[in-house]
C-alpha cells in the first residue's frame, strides 16, 4: 500500500461525495407533491443510476487501473472483490427514507487494498454530516462544513457492558420473506425480550435505515452496537473503515441464506 496516497483518495471521495450529496438533494422528493410514492421506484433508480454514473466516471479518470464495484452496476456472479484495489459504492443508502424525504439516507464511497477497508467516506446531505476515516489515521465527522471533530465524540468512551444498557440499532430490510426474514426476526425477538424470557433487554433498539449511518453513529459513541443480517460490501465498506478507526470492532458471522 506504501504506493497508494489514502489522503489523496480521501480528499477526492469526499469532493464525490459532496456533488451526489448536492444531485440526491435535487431530486429528493417533496411529501407536497402528488404522485410521489406511486412513481418511487422509478425515481430511486434513476438517481441511483447517475449518481453511480457520476462516480464511476470521476474514479475513472483519475484511478483508470483501480476496480470498481456499485451497487447498481454489480452483476452477481460475476462482480467479484480481489485483492486489487478497490472502490465500492453505494449511490443512495436508505432508498425508502430518500423516497419519503426522511432525513436519513446518504452517499456511502470505500475505498479496499487487500480487501481491507482503507478508507471510508459517508455524506448525508438532507443534514450535512460527513464522516471520513483513513486507515491507521483516525476517522472524523464534519457537521454544515464546521469543525473536524475526532471519533468517537465521547471523550472517554465507557467499556461495552452488558446489551441491557445498550442502544443497538438493527433492520428489517426490504426482504419479508426467506431464511434471512426469519433470522432477523428471531434476533429482534431476542434482543427486546425481557430477561426472565430468555431475552437481552436491551435499553432500545433504534431502526434508521441505512446501514452506513448506522456504522457512522456506532463509531460517533451514538449507538452502542449496530447488526444486520444479509450486508453486500457497499453496505458496510465506508462505514467498517470509519468504525474500525474509532476504535470499534467488526465481526462478521457468515450464514447461508436460502
Amino acid at each position: 500500500m506504501a504506493d497508494i496516497n489514502l489522503q489523496e483518495i480521501h480528499d477526492l471521495l469526499i469532493s464525490i461525495a459532496h456533488e451526489a450529496g448536492k444531485m440526491m438533494l435535487t431530486a429528493t422528493p417533496s411529501y407536497l407533491d402528488s404522485g410521489t410514492k406511486k412513481n418511487s421506484a422509478d425515481l430511486v433508480t434513476e438517481t441511483d443510476k447517475a449518481i453511480e454514473t457520476m462516480v464511476s466516471t470521476r474514479l475513472q479518470s483519475s484511478y483508470p487501473t483501480y476496480s470498481f464495484i456499485g451497487e447498481e452496476t454489480f452483476i452477481s456472479g460475476e462482480t467479484v472483490l480481489t485483492d486489487a484495489p478497490t472502490f465500492i459504492c453505494d449511490p443512495v443508502d436508505g432508498t425508502t427514507n430518500f423516497v419519503h424525504a426522511f432525513p436519513a439516507f446518504c452517499i456511502s464511497l470505500g475505498f479496499t487494498v487487500n480487501k481491507i477497508p482503507s478508507v471510508g467516506v459517508i455524506y448525508n446531505p438532507f443534514l450535512d454530516e460527513l464522516y471520513t476515516g483513513i486507515k491507521g489515521h483516525g476517522s472524523f465527522v464534519t457537521r454544515h462544513g464546521g469543525e473536524k471533530l475526532r471519533l468517537p465524540l465521547k471523550k472517554e468512551p465507557e467499556p461495552l457492558g452488558e446489551l441491557s444498557t445498550c442502544l443497538v440499532g438493527a433492520e428489517w430490510g426490504s426482504d419479508r420473506t426467506g431464511n434471512n426474514f426469519d433470522v432477523r426476526h428471531q434476533v429482534f425477538v431476542k434482543l427486546c425480550a425481557a430477561k426472565e424470557n430468555g431475552g437481552a433487554m436491551v435499553h432500545s433498539i433504534r431502526c434508521v435505515g441505512s446501514a452506513a449511518l448506522n456504522l457512522a453513529y456506532v463509531a460517533a459513541g451514538q449507538q452502542d452496537v449496530f447488526w444486520e443480517g444479509g450486508c453486500w460490501a457497499w453496505d458496510v465498506a465506508a462505514g467498517w473503515c470509519i468504525l474500525v478507526e474509532a476504535g470499534g470492532i467488526m465481526i462478521i458471522d457468515f450464514f447461508s441464506v436460502t
